[in-house]
């Protein structure tokens, strides 16, 4: 059994990332693992201001719930990083949280992540830029291994994941874990 923690950033609940992230996680239940799932969309997170104070072994002095996120990511097993594209990126609120990781990413080892995306825009080869993106917060990190990934083009509205192939890789994906 293992401690999966789910990072779902897209900003409407049940988005299709979202989606995605719930039937990671049905999987990775279903499979006895221990599943949390944060939304950030319900998280006040402020923006690194570059004060350094976390690279001296300090608490960050900003009072909002990255500290508590940050200690959850260092607690588990399994870190899920599901985001919408936008522009080719990860979404803002995934990158606001990732540049708070400055202080103790070097905690964040040994770690399994799996990527979750989806984009609006089918095929394509800039859709992948998202996963460059998000692997180059794992390059910073000691021993991350990547377990898997989902790229979900063609969806814009929420609900159009439903009929998508995608939505049960992410659940045997889950599953998998």
């Amino acid at each position: 059994m293992k401690k999966v923690l789910v990072i779902s950033s897209s900003p409407r609940r049940n988005g299709n990332s979202d989606t995605l992230c719930n039937a990671f996680m049905k999987g990775a239940e279903e499979a006895g693992n221990t599943v949390e799932k944060i939304f950030l969309g319900d998280k006040k997170i402020h923006y690194c201001t570059g004060c350094g104070v976390c690279t001296e072994g300090r608490p960050c002095p900003q009072k909002d719930d990255a500290a508590s996120i940050l200690e959850k990511m260092i607690a588990s097993d399994v870190i899920v990083l599901g985001t919408p594209v936008y522009f080719y990126a990860m979404s803002a609120q995934l990158k606001t949280l990732i540049d708070r990781c400055c202080g103790p990413y070097t905690k964040i080892r040994d770690k399994e992540f799996y990527f979750i995306a989806t984009a609006a825009e089918e095929g394509g080869e800039f859709i992948g830029h998202v996963f460059d993106n998000l692997q180059g917060f794992l390059d910073c990190l000691p021993n991350p291994v990547v377990k898997g990934k989902i790229l979900c083009g063609g969806v814009w509205k929420a609900g159009e994941v439903q009929n998508k192939p995608e939505l049960k890789e992410a659940f045997e994906m889950g599953r998998g874990v």
